[in-house]
């Protein structure tokens, strides 16, 4: 394995940077393989463009006559750019995309064949579900599930092949993927959020939910990271001392980005324009070879298949550039891990961002509105949220020293939550001309100007405002943006819908004007809603304790955190917003928690496997050669050798000791994961995994690391930290 170790270190130092020219303009560019409104325009009869229209602005259905007309102009575009085949494209609940390409070829007698494709093709398609996750929606034998197109998110070319973003569902009708519950609440909070703003804009018929998503990530050069079993089955280093360098000195955030490093992502966003994907932004980001990108916020369905996209591409752009990348939430200890912020608002078809103070006091009351509304949804379902970011690999992320902990809370700032303790105040019922006046002048009207230079990016707190926008920072790397922005929405689209409620018997029942309610309402939301505000000063460590005071849930690990997916409360949530039945619900706690299993389960076997046929006949090749050097001083010195030999002595034993730690331990994994492995209950196991097998991780680690800083680098198997993280 040393071999293997620095022949791997030789060919990637040979490595040289692949150019990438950039001849055209990303305007240019952006769009070319997608088949957007542009091109629809050009390929579809007026009739087919209006109902593909109506279809995404509305969610009108498309008939079987429009679908063909449709079908034809998608394979005419597609082959005028040499697609050969095409396939549905979806999110199965694997976290990864799937697709089942079928060509445009066929035969149609007498030795000739066509090119065809009609709506049929389109609109639906049956995969065989049966080794996809269900969580016992149906038996594996019933393995029929259907594809259907979803016309809100355009077509796109990659390579040679014509993909169709589409939903996922059990022949029953039960969603089997991350689209089709994100639809239903989307649709949800459109509903709610646009009934809400009919109180300041009788003009508004549509609300959308927006997204912006920040993918960081790590580069490693691919030569190396092959070297590594652990990395390969993984997607983590199990074991490995730290460099003596790390990220002390803060010299890699943003920083220059290496030169191998920004071929890739030349070559990455050319991919990303050509189909539509709006990166704008890239930096080094705080560990050594970390980086982050980030694109121009879109509608939220949309937004988060171009991360799904984008994450299949890196995979794939990487290669070319002799680079693995790693999306896992903490590929290396005792460096910062990854996330992937989720910046989440709401916007009217009249353009108005309804998380942005206006310059008028009515604006900045609807603006007040959908904040504290947006604050109260967070606190009622902490929990709830806390669930929807577990998993084995953000385990290690949540809590961790540059990342916020697994508390949910809410950041709003200073000057903020001094506007909210001025509305606290405010008089219960009617108020006195001179009260509406002090409101909308001197609290509600200079709202612009208190966030103008106050808004910052609190890192403690799991959910931030940040000027126009809520960061939703705890969502790991590896996520489906879709899981946390269902919920996200979902939870936002009850509570306005449970403040409307309030605010019109209050309206009707009490006699007070329209902003006397809101004004009313919205001041029992703020009283009831401190526990979840948090600015991040003034506790430090004793945060876990004043969380508890406060009654905010902290579950720090993933089986602990994924009960409040099916809570009571939980799945009559989603049975009301029509966003997930109970089988659905239910579904999705069996899928998650399992994987959780089965990823321990899977480092469980890799970290013994190298600890026991890696490290330890390592350890035991180096512990010979010191004994022979023993055996020879005392040839030499005789008597004296004790004296000479003593340091060469202490290793043989230092060594011995760590090699039996290792074997000790990794016995007791082993027979720790043949009980869990027994158990028919599945949360049983998940604990047992978490808290029985998990737990002697760190033991065997300890182990192996130490005698990486005790056995010869010459023979020392595994490509060590300092090769991995700084290798350009």
């Amino acid at each position: 394995m040393s071999t293997l170790r620095f022949h791997a270190i030789k060919e990637s130092l040979a490595y040289k940077a692949i150019l990438v020219e950039e001849k055209e303009r990303r305007s240019d560019l952006f769009g070319k393989n997608v088949f957007n409104e542009n091109t629809m325009r050009q390929y579809l009869t007026k009739n087919a463009f209006i109902g593909v229209a109506n279809a995404i602005q509305f969610g009108k259905k498309i008939d079987r006559n429009i679908a063909d007309q449709v079908a034809s102009s998608m394979k005419d575009w597609a082959l005028s750019k040499g697609v050969t085949h095409y396939t549905h494209w979806f999110q199965p609940l694997t976290g990864a995309t799937a697709e089942k390409h079928d060509a445009f070829f066929e035969t149609i007698g007498h030795g000739m064949a066509i090119e065809k494709f009609g709506g049929s093709q389109l609109v639906q398609q049956e995969p065989d579900a049966s080794s996809f996750p269900s969580g016992g929606i149906r038996n594996t034998f019933e393995a029929r599930g259907y594809t259907a197109w979803d016309p809100t998110s355009p077509a796109f070319i990659y390579e040679t092949t014509l993909c169709i973003p589409t939903i996922f569902v059990a022949y029953t009708g039960a969603a089997l993927d991350y689209k089709t519950p994100l639809l239903r609440a989307l649709h949800a909070v459109d509903n709610a959020a646009t009934a809400v703003c009919k109180y300041f804009d009788k003009n508004v018929k549509k609300v959308t939910s927006s997204l912006g998503w920040e993918q960081e990530y790590f580069l490693i050069d691919k030569m190396l990271a092959t070297s590594r079993p652990d990395i390969i089955l993984t997607g983590r280093t199990l074991l490995g001392h730290s460099s003596a360098k790390g990220q002390q000195l803060d010299d890699h955030y943003f920083g220059s980005i290496p030169n191998r490093a920004l071929n890739f992502m030349r070559d990455l966003e050319t991919e990303c324009m050509l189909l539509g994907i709006p990166v704008k932004t890239r930096h080094n980001e705080v560990a050594p070879n970390q980086f982050e990108l980030a694109p121009i916020f879109e509608e939220a369905n949309l937004a988060v298949d171009h991360n799904s996209l984008l994450m299949d591409i890196m995979g794939k752009v990487a290669a070319r550039h002799n680079f693995k990348v790693l999306f896992h939430e903490k590929p290396f200890a005792g460096v910062n891990g990854s996330g992937k912020h989720n910046n989440w608002s709401l916007s009217t078809d009249t353009g108005i961002n309804l998380l942005a103070p206006g310059k008028t006091p009515m604006s900045n009351l609807q603006f007040l509105t959908f904040f504290i509304n947006s604050i109260k949804a967070v606190h009622t379902h902490e929990a709830l949220l806390r669930a929807v970011i577990a998993s084995a690999s953000n385990d290690h992320r949540l809590g961790a020293n540059e990342a916020p902990p697994a508390i949910i809370s809410v950041f709003i700032g200073e000057q903020l939550t001094k506007v909210l303790e001025e509305l606290e105040g405010v008089t219960k019922g009617k108020l006195s001309p001179k009260e509406k006046t002090e409101l909308k002048l001197n609290v509600v009207g200079k709202i612009p100007d208190v966030l103008l230079d106050n808004t910052d990016r609190n890192r403690t707190s799991p959910f931030a405002f940040t000027g126009n926008k809520f960061e939703f920072r705890a969502v790991g790397s590896t996520a489906n943006c879709g899981n946390p922005m269902t919920v996200l929405n979902t939870i936002v689209a009850k509570q306005l819908k449970d403040f409307k409620v309030e605010v019109d018997t209050l309206i009707n029942k009490k006699d007070l004007k329209k902003d006397e309610a809101i004004f009313n309402v919205l001041r029992e939301y703020i009283k009831s809603t401190k526990d979840i505000l948090f600015e991040g000063n003034g506790y430090g460590a004793d945060w876990e304790t004043e969380a508890k005071k406060r009654g905010l849930s902290h579950n720090k690990t993933t089986p602990e955190a994924l009960k409040a997916r099916v809570s009571k409360e939980s799945v009559a949530l989603f049975e009301e917003m029509k966003v997930m039945s109970k089988i659905e619900t239910e579904a999705r706690y069996e899928i998650e928690i399992e994987a959780y299993i089965k990823h321990i389960q899977i480092e469980s076997r890799v970290l013994g496997d190298i600890a026991r046929n890696h490290i330890v006949p390592t350890a035991v090749k180096y512990q010979n050669i010191l004994i022979e050097n023993v055996k020879g001083l005392k040839e030499i010195f005789e008597e004296k050798f004790k004296g000479v030999s003593k340091e060469q002595t202490n290793l043989i034993e230092q060594i011995s000791s760590h090699i039996e730690g290792i074997n000790a331990n990794v016995t007791s994994m082993i027979d720790e994961r043949k009980k869990a492995n027994n158990m028919e209950d599945i949360e049983k196991k998940a604990y047992a995994y978490c808290y029985k097998v998990k737990s002697l991780f760190d033991d065997i680690r300890y182990h192996c690391d130490k005698l990486e800083l005790l056995v010869d680098d010459e023979i020392w198997p595994l490509t060590k930290y300092r090769e991995l993280l700084f290798t350009r």
